[in-house]
């Protein structure tokens, strides 16, 4: 497995073709996944390791990817808090019980995350029974779970989060120490599980300003980086508007740094360290585009990427619900043929 092309390009030494995978791989778009989902929800796809496997399977059966990510959720970590997590279909997730006040902070319980979330080790390892390409495991940065644990869910304008964090940034900075902590734990139990890649999804981080960033999402990046060292797993940063964080997210020294498509990755490649792999980043609209345009797009940025030894192909953000399967293939197609 370790000469795997996907594990190659996280250590830049890939000298073929470029590997990919797609965030959201395994989801909607699949009629397969729509068919499970009618008869289990979310959260008991999330909690079931059987069914979680099958789910993170289906995209490697259907379009030979080279790496699966596991299917789960970021927020497998505020339900184990014991905060009330749901899903609705319209609405995404909620969370129930939100945090309010520093002293909510005080009282969030304490937790054994072996215990709480055993049911990803589990997946984890049934998946790796049945992989032939690496698995890829996640979770949620500190700063977006905070959000998504003071807002209640999604939100357009942050405004609570952003008020705690100015208004009180002691306790703000108590609740992302609290969630780095716990994030650690957990990436330790995907590593012994059996995950060889990591990727770290702060999906909020460009609600923040660069002074921001670099106090309350970076500070705790780089701190689960630098624990995760150890365990010789590559990990990788994601955030919305990595393409202009991404020479802060250099300072972490990641494996690699997943970009969004407000970018140009040449001109990118540039500016970050050679020893730093770059994943990205096509634009998941162009999804929507006719097999045959899809190919050009996806021709076109590999051209400008080739002969890079650290390029994952993959998207600058997750694979849209309602994206034509044709299109899926035909990127794939491109990636591992066209060139």
């Amino acid at each position: 497995m370790s000469s795997s092309l996907f594990l190659q390009a996280l250590a830049c030494t890939n000298r073929q073709r470029p590997p990919v995978w797609l965030m959201r791989q395994a989801g909607r778009y699949m009629p397969q996944y729509r068919a499970l989902r009618e008869k289990h929800s979310f959260l008991e796809m999330c909690h079931r390791p059987e069914l979680a496997a099958e789910v993170t399977l289906l995209p490697i059966h259907a379009f030979g990817m080279d790496a699966a990510i596991l299917f789960s959720d970021i927020l497998v970590i505020p339900e184990a808090l014991e905060v009330g997590l749901r899903f609705e279909e319209t609405q995404g997730p909620i969370i129930e019980s939100p945090l309010n006040c520093a002293e909510d902070v005080l009282h969030l319980p304490t937790i054994d995350i072996k215990e709480k979330l055993h049911y990803v080790a589990e997946a984890i390892k049934l998946c790796r029974k049945e992989l032939k390409v690496p698995l890829v495991g996640f979770c949620g940065a500190p700063f977006t779970l905070a959000s998504y644990l003071i807002e209640g869910g999604t939100s357009r304008s942050f405004k609570k989060t952003k008020q705690w964090m100015m208004r009180d940034p002691d306790s703000f900075h108590l609740l992302l120490e609290r969630l780095a902590d716990l994030t650690i734990e957990y990436l330790n139990l995907q590593v012994d599980a059996g995950v060889q890649a990591i990727q770290i999804f702060d999906s909020w981080a460009s609600i923040l300003g660069h002074y921001q960033f670099q106090e309350f999402s970076l500070v705790y990046l780089k701190k689960i980086v630098d624990k995760l060292r150890q365990r010789n797993v590559p990990l990788i940063l994601f955030c919305r508007g990595s393409s202009v964080f991404a020479p802060l997210l250099a300072t972490a020294q990641p494996a690699g740094i997943s970009l969004d498509w407000n970018c140009e990755l040449s001109s990118m490649r540039k500016t970050i360290p050679a020893s730093i792999a770059l994943q990205g980043n096509l634009d998941p609209d162009i999804l929507y585009a006719s097999p045959v345009n899809v190919k050009k797009h996806v021709a076109r940025l590999l051209k400008s990427m080739a002969g890079e030894p650290g390029y994952i192909f993959n998207l600058g953000h997750g694979i849209h619900p309602d994206t034509p399967l044709a299109s899926v293939q035909a990127l794939v197609e491109e990636v591992q043929n066209g060139i």
